[in-house]
């Protein structure tokens, strides 16, 4: 049996009977405490999910996370700025009108979910690490298109490269 601590238990337990339909485990919620019940991977598994949920993430999007490939990460913005007022680290987080979000998660091809105090992104291993090393860039006070470029450079090595992880045969002459 596995225990979580979220912020928003009103968020899991909306979503109770989805869960535990699709993951296959036994979740309770008791105040802001979550038990999960069932085998070992479905539970690491649901609690993946129920991380995602409780930071704002959709059912949907937080299920993904059932793919072995997805990964889920959460940034902690104090983390990275000393700035006592987080709301204008979060603003250029997300830009003018959701731009600088929508960008970001264009460009990595992952979902961005920005909260109080922290950052969430889902998507693939080396996609979520790319969009979050641009959002700590953010984060420090790196301009926003310096950042899109960083992302656009990280997908043209995934493209020269593939799943090579950067290394290249040697071909005989």
């Amino acid at each position: 049996m596995e225990y979580l601590i979220v912020e928003k238990p009103s968020i899991v337990r909306r979503e109770k009977r989805a869960i535990e339909q699709q993951l296959g485990v036994k979740v309770s919620v008791s105040g802001k405490t979550v038990s999960l019940d069932g085998s070992a991977f479905d539970e690491f598994v649901a609690s993946r999910v129920v991380e995602a949920l409780a930071l704002g993430f959709t059912l949907k999007q937080a299920l993904t996370l059932r793919d072995e490939d997805r990964v889920f990460r959460r940034i902690h913005i104090r983390d990275f700025t000393r700035r006592k007022e987080l709301r204008d680290v979060r603003s250029r987080l997300i830009g003018r009108e959701g731009k600088t979000k929508r960008t970001i998660e264009e460009i990595s091809d992952c979902d961005v979910i920005i909260s109080e105090s922290d950052v969430g992104i889902i998507g693939g291993a080396a996609e979520v690490e790319s969009a979050m090393q641009a959002a700590i860039n953010i984060i420090r006070g790196t301009k926003q298109a310096n950042a899109y470029r960083y992302l656009e450079r990280m997908n043209t090595e995934k493209k020269k490269y593939g799943d090579s992880l950067g290394l290249r045969m040697r071909t005989k002459k």
